[in-house]
């Protein structure tokens, strides 16, 4: 099963609707007082916004969610920000989308549309500016090697990587050279395989804990 996406770094995005002005703040945030730390920020640096409606979603698992109106009708602006963040399957961020009401009642379905599409663009920002990242279940793997033929391996094990779907780590050293990258579960029986055959069997991946990673995506 996919893991939800994340993102890397905040992103804004506007949008305005019959003379309102919609800016939409989205932010990394692991837990739910780093997202409370940007709502505030949001809320001191826009003081004269008349509303900042909030949905977040967190967890590995995006397996927590809250959201607020923050006096819209009820219904018209958290929860539709936040059936974006769902359907767009991303975990562990906030959005934040403040309004400045530009005179023009949009009324509840215009309303809804404003704020589930302020998100929703400033995601497809996102996206477009390799501010995403993917999610993936790697497995910690450590190849013990003697220090003469680190540097002949660790160059294999790197153009393995590129083709494998892995990431190299940094390498560690006392009495050999500890070389280490993070490997998808579907490739460890043939990096095993590799290792040993470029080696003609004298070294041997070590395998370890799993360890859920941020990959960018590429725009």
């Amino acid at each position: 099963m996919d893991l939800p996406r994340t993102i890397a770094r905040p992103v804004d995005h506007e949008v305005v609707i019959k003379k309102s002005r919609f800016l939409a703040h989205l932010a990394p945030a692991r837990s739910v007082a780093e997202a409370d730390a940007v709502i505030a920020g949001r809320r001191k640096a826009l003081w004269d916004a008349r509303h900042h409606c909030v949905a977040m979603v967190l967890g590995t698992r995006a397996d927590q969610a809250r959201s607020s109106d923050d006096g819209e009708p009820s219904g018209t602006a958290g929860v539709p920000m936040l059936e974006v963040l769902r359907h767009r399957g991303v975990t562990d961020l906030v959005a934040v989308v403040s309004r400045y009401f530009g005179g023009v009642k949009l009324g509840a379905g215009g309303l809804v549309r404003a704020y589930s599409g302020a998100v929703a663009a400033a995601l497809d920002v996102a996206a477009g500016s390799g501010a995403m990242l993917r999610r993936e279940l790697l497995y910690e793997v450590e190849v013990p090697v003697p220090h003469g033929d680190a540097g002949r391996i660790d160059n294999l094990l790197r153009d393995w990587a590129t083709g494998h779907g892995a990431v190299m780590e940094p390498p560690a050293y006392d009495a050999v050279a500890h070389l280490r990258l993070l490997v998808p579960p579907g490739q460890l029986d043939t990096l095993a395989a590799d290792v040993a055959a470029a080696s003609s069997g004298a070294h041997s991946p070590a395998v370890g804990d799993a360890r859920v990673v941020d990959v960018p995506i590429r725009p």
